[in-house]
């Protein structure tokens, strides 16, 4: 079997097994299923003027279906290794013949897929309580423009579980969450944002994620730099997560 082969294949059994031990614990899926519609609930319903709004609560629903994927992934991925890292089942893995790849793409695709599942309780809140309207078409390039902007909000999570302990991580990672969460106009519009805000806001992985999936559902003008950011961001956060993984192999496997 081909190296590339190989590699596949032991994506798919880490993808298989993460899945089974999440599913296993079905608390853990709380906060992926359960915290986003309630945001959506408490505060885009309750305001008229965004919920039977058309334009707005389209943007809204896009908006917290990015908010529930990078809570998903930073979550999921920064919490989850850390605690691996510290049970004596991770030892184990690490004297098997995996490269690293498959081993952080199984937890990409698990999560992915757990992530995916959690817009279904968004996107019947949007269709049954507000105005929000997308075509056929639009709602499936909308899907798309999720699973492709989540990457690097999972590799986030990768990074910072293969760089703290347990303790650390969830501090770290609720800082990264809230911080770019807010400052990706998920909380409020960028609309509304400060000139200053409003260009730091840009460079963030969260904001380009949100104005790619507004495009894709809605239309409009798309910046080049949102398409540019949310690849560069991929491509480098991908690279840390694997140093990080050859560095704490170095460290507690020599």
């Amino acid at each position: 079997m081909s190296t590339v082969a190989n590699t596949v294949a032991l994506t798919a059994v880490h993808s298989r097994y993460n899945l089974l031990e999440t599913i296993r614990t079905p608390i853990a899926l709380i906060g992926t299923l359960v915290f986003p519609p309630l945001a959506l609930l408490f505060f885009v319903v309750p305001q008229q003027a965004v919920a039977q709004d058309p334009l707005l609560a389209t943007q809204a629903v896009a908006s917290m279906c990015v908010f529930s994927v990078m809570s998903g992934g930073l979550f999921s991925f920064g919490i989850t290794i850390a605690q691996e890292r510290e049970r004596p089942w991770d030892p184990y893995l690490r004297t098997l013949p995996a490269p690293g790849i498959a081993r952080i793409l199984g937890h990409v695709f698990s999560t992915g897929l757990l992530g995916l599942v959690s817009l279904i309780p968004l996107v019947i809140i949007g269709a049954l309580l507000t105005a929000a309207e997308v075509t056929l078409p639009r709602f499936a390039l909308g899907l798309v423009a999720i699973a492709v902007t989540s990457l690097p909000f999972m590799l986030i999570g990768i990074c910072v579980g293969y760089a703290f302990p347990t303790k650390a991580a969830i501090a770290v990672v609720q800082v990264l969450f809230f911080g770019l969460a807010f400052g990706g106009g998920m909380f409020l519009p960028p609309q509304i944002f400060p000139d200053w805000l409003n260009v730091v806001s840009q460079f963030l992985p969260s904001r380009q994620a949100r104005d790619i999936v507004i495009w894709a559902v809605q239309g409009g003008d798309l910046s080049p730099l949102s398409v540019v950011g949310i690849v560069a961001w991929a491509v480098l956060l991908l690279g840390l997560a694997l140093l990080l993984f050859r560095r704490d192999e170095g460290r507690r496997f020599r």
